[in-house]
């Protein structure tokens, strides 16, 4: 779609899209099809109040505030920090290919590595010492071959795959602001990425790093790449985490295998038993990447996307078949395509009534491209 084109954005659309992507009721599905009906912010925030309105909200919608849209923007400028917006040109293309890509990033660095091929290492913070030298000496490996590597600037492994990469390039996802460093012995690793690498985030400056952030770091970590590789990591830890979106995003998944009695090596061992490529070396990644790497990533919202223009000549049904879609609907999540098929809707009916009902805040999206009720 037009809208979706990379090219500069203007300070006008940029605090637009900030303030969309902060308003009420906004997730990162509906920022996009907000986008694609309406091609800029400013048309999509002048929407809001009407759409909500007619998915059932009774009270009018909060849209986040224009001075404080631009407070946060002088503020991410004059710290040495830019925003990358969703359809803007330095926008990463992996992670556009996600359905439910973040509205924007805020970076620090040097943003070109973001159009370089880039894979994903990382693993427990608890590390052995063979693990730590192992991540290093991969990073560099794969550096050498021209990937960037992505990690979360964790204690452990992250580090060290971090520390191999930075002559080559490298990009930390951090669970906070830019401006607070996590853990703090990675205080002079995170100013030497910032340097000589990439740092990205979803949040403001002076955000501090909460438990519930780390899940939507992983799957920005994953969104960058081609692949992710788990080093060392227990059964149930934030690196699988990684590993299932990974999966769940089309990337590839490498696992290193450890010893059995090690409980840093169960992690691995059964992502290996299940879908995991068991690797070595770097060069098992490489040879296992060469058709990935043939066919790169793209953004694949088109079919999302289109129809806006058919839906603007069916609301005078759109009423009954909003009734429809909520019976359809219940507290567990559905897939849409469930609901296309049931319903017998166009997709672009479908797409309308969804977008009103999450604005009103009755819906809840899911991954999987799934939603229920509230």
């Amino acid at each position: 779609m037009s809208e979706m084109v990379k090219k500069p954005l203007k300070v006008t659309e940029q605090l637009a899209r900030l303030r969309l992507a902060q308003s009420e009721h906004v997730g990162p599905i509906t920022f996009r099809q907000l986008l694609a009906r309406f091609g800029t912010a400013e048309k999509a925030l002048a929407a809001l109040p009407a759409l909500a309105k007619r998915g059932g909200l009774r009270k009018t919608i909060r849209i986040f505030p224009k001075d404080q849209a631009q407070e946060i923007f002088d503020e991410v400028s004059g710290t040495g920090c830019f925003f990358l917006f969703l359809g803007d040109d330095l926008y990463p293309e992996a992670l556009a290919a996600l359905e439910d890509a973040p509205p924007y990033l805020i970076a620090k660095g040097h943003a070109h590595l973001l159009g370089r091929k880039t894979l994903a290492v990382v693993g427990t913070r608890n590390a052995s010492i063979n693990g730590q030298r192992f991540s290093q000496e991969l990073a560099n490996q794969l550096g050498q071959q021209g990937f960037v590597i992505v990690s979360g600037l964790a204690r452990g492994i992250d580090a060290h795959a971090h520390i191999g990469a930075l002559e080559t390039g490298t990009i930390a996802v951090l669970g906070g602001g830019i401006d607070v460093y996590y853990p703090r012995e990675n205080r002079a690793l995170q100013d030497k990425i910032a340097e000589n690498g990439l740092l990205l985030t979803e949040h403001t400056a002076g955000a501090k790093p909460q438990p519930q952030n780390f899940p939507r770091r992983n799957r920005i970590i994953s969104g960058l790449s081609l692949g992710v590789v788990v080093v060392e990591a227990a059964l149930r830890s934030g690196s699988l985490i990684t590993a299932r979106q990974a999966l769940e995003q089309g990337r590839e998944v490498f696992a290193v295998p450890g010893h059995p009695m090690d409980p840093r090596a169960k992690g691995p061992n059964s992502l290996i038993r299940s879908s995991a490529l068991l690797i070595e070396s770097a060069e098992d990644i490489l040879e296992a990447l060469k058709e990935r790497l043939r066919t790169p990533l793209s953004d694949p919202t088109k079919d999302l996307f289109d129809g806006w223009e058919e839906a603007a000549q069916e609301f005078e049904i759109i009423e009954e078949t909003r009734d429809l879609v909520v019976q359809m609907l219940s507290p567990s999540p559905t897939p849409v395509d469930d609901l296309l098929r049931h319903g017998n809707l166009t997709a672009s009916l479908l797409l309308t009534i969804l977008l009103e009902l999450e604005l009103a805040g009755q819906i809840r999206r899911h991954p999987g491209n799934q939603v229920s009720l509230i």
